[in-house]
């Protein structure tokens, strides 16, 4: 078990402080954030840095492929070291790479860059697991819904906000001004956030070999990561692949029609803390199936979108909004899920949930772009809607869930 200090909040009838709440969300936003700015930025970076349109796509897997590994390689360190000053390292080297991308004149180094800054940003799945560890009980699913409610809009808001930023100043200025805000968040952690000092010592080899064992004899932990593997992968697909229908001759919005559009589907973000209670009072397993249904039936209704007309954009939105708030209630309700399965573990348990269901995300980019350039909109949407039915086909091999399923409200 591990041994808490410096924070009353640990009692298990005492609440986190709101202000802490507030920084904690905050940074999980600012820093999540980072791993999406690039996305809309690609050719203005690719045209100062002189790469090809190849080479500059590269710079959204690079970051992928550091947060992936940042997940396993670095979060299960919450287990064995102090996690405040785990965090302000990670947040530090952040900010710093931020500055390094704001002034990168290569394209080489710029990759390189762009992969430290994934694997940096996973401070925000040190800080998720950390905060459960002082929620009551009683409230650790709202407190979590919480968290990941910030996590969710930075991710939301990563892209119309880079956009915004570089049509006025520039691509740098976006480096430049993230930097500035993560370092104020690793001083405000830093001086702040209470200490936290796990009991469990072991080698790093030993810490990393431990992992395959908890994913195989934790049929919990498997089960939460694979259904969110699936719906994440429904969500990439759809956020990979609107952008390009909806700029298309069919619908001809414009970047900022767009932007808006990704703001009005962050409405979705809402859905974080209301999962949180859901689970507090024990309907984990109802509520699931409602999450992966809501996100089946968005994209169902998306598939069969009319194009070109305004009741086709009308109804995009709506399945925006339903998807995002399916995604984001079933994430939460895991994470409360897998939470209760161990202090000692949880970081581990965290880097694992994470890294399962971003794999199915990452599927989800590629495949979904595949399929929309070779046979359209629908076909693509229809990708999503057979990853959202195989995870309802699995959460449907649970012996339990016929039961849980009849008693949803």
């Amino acid at each position: 078990m591990s041994r808490v200090t410096d924070l009353p909040a640990h009692n298990a009838n005492t609440a986190m402080p709101a202000w802490l709440m507030v920084l904690i969300t905050t940074a999980c936003g600012v820093v999540v954030a980072n791993l999406y700015y690039s996305q809309p930025l690609l050719g203005e970076i690719g045209a100062s840095l002189g790469m090809s349109p190849q080479t500059a796509g590269l710079i959204v897997t690079f970051t992928q492929i550091g947060y992936g590994l940042g997940l396993l390689l670095v979060v299960p360190l919450g287990d064995v070291f102090e996690n405040r000053a785990l965090i302000s390292v990670l947040l530090t080297i952040e900010a710093l790479v931020l500055v390094a991308a704001a002034i990168g004149g290569a394209p080489i180094p710029f990759l390189m860059i762009s992969g430290l800054i994934g694997l940096a940003a996973v401070a925000v799945q040190v800080l998720v697991p950390f905060t459960s560890h002082y929620a009551p009980e009683h409230r650790r699913g709202r407190v979590i819904g919480t968290v990941m409610s910030g996590l969710t809009l930075g991710i939301m808001l990563a892209r119309p906000v880079a956009s915004l930023i570089a049509s006025v100043w520039s691509w740098r200025a976006v480096y430049t001004m993230s930097a500035l805000l993560v370092m104020a968040i690793a001083i405000a952690i830093r001086c702040t956030l209470p200490t936290r000092r796990p009991d469990y010592t072991v080698s790093y080899r030993a810490l990393l070999g431990s992992l395959p064992g908890i994913m195989r004899e934790t049929p919990v932990l498997r089960r939460r990561a694979l259904y969110h593997a699936c719906l994440f992968g429904s969500f990439s697909v759809f956020w990979t692949t609107v952008p390009l229908l909806l700029t298309s001759e069919a619908l001809g919005l414009s970047q900022l029609e767009l932007a808006v559009f990704a703001l009005v589907g962050a409405v979705g973000a809402a859905a974080s803390p209301l999962a949180g209670r859901l689970a507090d009072r024990g309907l984990t397993r109802p509520w699931t199936c409602i999450a992966i249904l809501a996100v089946l039936i968005s994209l169902l209704a998306a598939a069969f979108v009319p194009t070109g007309t305004a009741l086709g954009v009308g109804i995009l939105v709506g399945a925006a909004i339903l998807l995002d708030f399916g995604v984001m209630t079933n994430v939460v309700l895991g994470q409360r899920a897998i939470y209760a399965l161990g202090p000692q573990l949880r970081s581990r348990l965290n880097g694992l949930y994470m890294a399962t269901f971003f794999a199915g995300g990452a599927l989800g980019s590629a495949v979904g772009g595949f399929v929309y350039a070779h046979s359209g909109w629908s076909a693509a949407a229809l990708t999503g809607v057979v990853l959202s039915a195989l995870a309802l086909a699995y959460f449907l091999t649970d012996r339990h869930c016929e039961i849980y399923c009849h008693s949803a409200p």
